[in-house]
């Protein structure tokens, strides 16, 4: 087959990366790592819980699907006719997992022989779907109890709390899983819309890491991966205001100590202007709240919070950027109006240029 290639080489450590343009539409990454014991592969798609309305290239009306349905058909994808996916797997030695996350659904594993044989069983399973109502009804309980479990998470739940206290219309403030009621809604029909629009091999990435060779990768991806058309999807988000919802939400669980969550809902960004208003907020909340800032050691030397408190990394996506924290403390009310004011007093007054990181922007 034909395909595109370029070497991308980090200056800092001399380490490259081989990327090719797969003639079937597919972005293949491939770093060598002679004298590495173990082999890692990941084949993923930009298909998250966030992509519930979307439409192809000459459509006039674009579909809505439930809410949690990307989660699901990760799910039902390691199922097919013959056997489960796992069970393959086994046979090679490798260590398999997958995960769906707001913007994308990811299939994985490691292994340190069988490589090669670990890669077809990826590469096959990922591309053979296999939907009946009787497998998707059976799957509904088993991510129902999941729904059930994550809600019974106290972390999990101040997370969602929050972003359903920050987000009025953005699928973002939906639960990864989706709702009880929303996956009743799916069926074997429509995981086969969502799996013929998203697992379409241009919106798809395949990465490959370890004592590998490229040859051998290309190889088994010109063997199984299958040509596909470019369908010009088009996804669309609900308009989101700049307002939040309200200021404050609290709900009772059995826990140790109250937990919370501080965020700052902040306007999206794209491209270039993403990563540079990351790069920014990460430094910001480093030297405002890390653990060598004054605030946090005045805080905890005060018994406001504990060894638990961190600021997250920006939490961003298409159409959402959230800047957060969070912890353990008995006085959260406090815990807020103390990192208010440190931040009007840094507005104000500016930092400390001596406290502040170094920024490569």
């Amino acid at each position: 087959m034909s395909r595109n290639s370029e070497i991308i080489k980090c200056t800092q450590t001399g380490s490259e990366c081989l990327h090719v343009k797969h003639e079937t539409g597919l972005d293949i990454y491939i770093m060598e790592m002679p004298g590495y014991h173990s082999c890692f592969a990941l084949f993923g798609t930009k298909y998250g819980s966030i992509n519930t309305r979307f439409r192809l290239k000459g459509e006039e009306s674009y579909t809505e699907v439930p809410e949690g349905i990307a989660h699901y058909l990760e799910h039902k994808l390691f199922e097919n006719e013959d056997c489960d996916a796992f069970a393959r797997y086994a046979r090679t030695g490798a260590s398999a997992n997958a995960y769906t996350s707001f913007d994308r659904t990811a299939y994985l594993f490691g292994c340190s022989e069988n490589f090669g044989a670990s890669l077809e069983i990826l590469l096959d399973f990922v591309q053979k779907p296999y939907f009946t109502k009787e497998t998707v009804e059976k799957e509904q309980g088993i991510i129902a109890q999941e729904i059930r479990m994550n809600n019974d998470e106290a972390g999990w739940r101040v997370f969602f709390n929050m972003l359903k206290n920050m987000y009025h219309n953005h699928p973002v403030r939906i639960d990864i899983a989706g709702t009880e009621e929303s996956i009743r809604k799916i069926d074997a029909e429509l995981l086969y819309k969502c799996y013929n629009t998203f697992y379409n091999l241009h919106n798809m990435v395949l990465s490959v890491a370890g004592n590998v060779k490229a040859d051998e990768v290309l190889a088994i991806c010109d063997k199984l991966l299958r040509p596909c058309e470019d369908q010009g999807l088009e996804e669309v988000y609900a308009d989101e205001p700049d307002t939040i919802v309200s200021k404050y939400v609290e709900a009772t669980l059995p826990v140790g100590t109250p937990i919370f969550n501080l965020g700052f809902k902040v306007r999206p960004r794209s491209g270039g202007e993403l990563v540079r208003a990351e790069l920014i907020a990460s430094v910001l909340l480093e030297v405002l709240l890390g653990p060598s800032s004054k605030l946090y050691n005045d805080m905890l030397n005060e018994g406001l919070i504990n060894s638990e408190f961190e600021a997250d990394s920006p939490f961003t996506g298409d159409g959402y950027f959230v800047l957060s924290c969070g912890g353990e403390t008995e006085e959260p009310e406090k815990v807020r109006d103390r990192i208010l004011e440190a931040l009007e007093t840094a507005k104000r007054d500016g930092f400390d240029r001596e406290s502040m990181p170094s920024c490569p922007v």
